[in-house]
């Protein structure tokens, strides 16, 4: 496999899953604020899994089945561009789903980061300050994301640099779990024939997409926990605060664990048609659904670009 390809598996709790703590994390149960139940809501959602059920909640309706449509022209992966690694995910399926995939991973693994523990640390310590200066100094992020992103990218990579991933026992055992799970959404999945083009997300559609892509992601989560980096642990521990409601724009501070740090953040809402939705959400989809017709999905990559 590919260095990147393999960097993304170990590495993934460094950059994707910061993706995946962009303002969705949940609400403890005697939260009654209404935005706060909003986002209580779409972290239930991400708890088990249901990556449909998080779309069709995070965007009103006519902007669900707007995107629905620009996911099957190409002009949008709305939500897996709330993913740093989003450009990523189908070469990383493919090459997970591959005939004898295991086998290859397996002895890429050994070959280029079995215990290799201090090259792994030192590339976990880059990556974090790498991410942070990015999300620092780019222009697409807004000033609540840029705070809450720094804060992420911090703990992961301080986890990162802790976390046991050149162990050759550990690898060996994540790469065949991972592999079943990749192909099993059938997303990279090649005819019988053994020619031909696999069936991508584009061809099966958004709403399909995301519920094939539910049990992977249960064990992307289930990797990184074996690994040290238990995220239902920081959704299940996150408490929240209303710090203001004023018509249709409120504000949240949220607070909860992630690795052996403390995240402390504040995340906007807007109510529209009387439901609440994190104001990041609406503006990204506003920008997908803006693009014309041909133009490539957004994507958002902070991994450095090195050779393979």
């Amino acid at each position: 496999m590919p260095l990147r390809g393999i960097r993304t598996l170990l590495l993934c709790g460094l950059l994707a899953m910061a993706g995946c703590q962009r303002s969705s994390v949940p609400a403890p149960a005697s939260a009654t604020s209404e935005p706060a139940a909003a986002v209580q809501r779409l972290a239930r959602h991400l708890r088990d899994n249901d990556l449909v059920g998080f779309a069709r909640d995070a965007v009103p309706p006519a902007e669900y089945a707007g995107l629905a449509i620009a996911w099957r022209e190409g002009r949008s992966r709305w939500p897996l561009t709330e993913l740093p690694l989003d450009e990523q995910l189908e070469p990383l399926l493919a090459a997970l789903s591959a005939p004898d995939s295991e086998r290859s991973l397996r002895q890429g693994f050994n070959r280029n980061f079995a215990n290799q523990d201090k090259d792994l640390k030192d590339a976990a310590r880059s990556l974090g300050s790498f991410g942070v200066q990015y999300v620092k100094r780019e222009g697409i992020y807004t000033a609540e994301e840029r705070a809450h992103y720094a804060q992420v990218i911090t703990a992961l990579s301080e986890w990162a640099a802790q976390a046991p991933l050149g162990d050759p026992k550990r690898g060996a055992m994540a790469i065949p779990k991972l592999t079943a799970a990749a192909r099993r959404t059938g997303l990279a999945e090649q005819p019988a024939s053994g020619s031909g083009p696999g069936h991508g997300l584009r061809d099966v559609g958004m709403s399909e997409s995301l519920r094939r892509l539910g049990p992977f992601f249960a064990q992307a989560k289930a990797t990184l926990a074996s690994y040290g980096l238990p995220l239902d642990r920081s959704f299940s521990e996150l408490r929240t605060e209303l710090v203001e409601e004023k018509g249709d724009q409120a504000r949240v501070r949220l607070h909860y664990p992630l690795g052996k740090r403390e995240i402390d953040t504040v995340v906007s809402l807007q109510r529209r048609n009387g439901h609440w939705y994190l104001a990041d959400h609406l503006h990204h989809v506003e920008q997908a659904l803006a693009k014309p017709a041909g133009e490539n999905p957004e994507t958002t990559d902070l991994t450095p670009t090195r050779p393979d």
